[in-house]
């Protein structure tokens, strides 16, 4: 990242705040997790602590569900 400070979404859901991207880093090291931007454009960008793993498997079944519902109304 190029930006010194992120507004952080901890890993419960819970709003950290606005902090440097180091402790961004050290509190998803220490959860275990790994720091997701979710919103880039925004300032400063927004981050996520979670599971990046776990939210590209849940982002993957969201579309698949989204084309399966596009194909009945087809």
């Amino acid at each position: 990242m190029r930006v010194p400070q992120v507004r952080l979404i901890g890993p419960k859901g819970e709003n950290v705040g606005v902090v440097s991207v180091e402790e961004a880093l050290r509190i998803a090291r220490d959860a275990e997790l790994d720091l997701v931007e979710v919103a880039p454009n925004s300032d400063p960008p927004v981050c996520r602590v979670m599971d990046f793993g776990k939210f590209i498997y849940e982002r993957a079944k969201k579309e698949q569900i989204g084309r399966a519902s596009c194909r009945e109304r087809g």
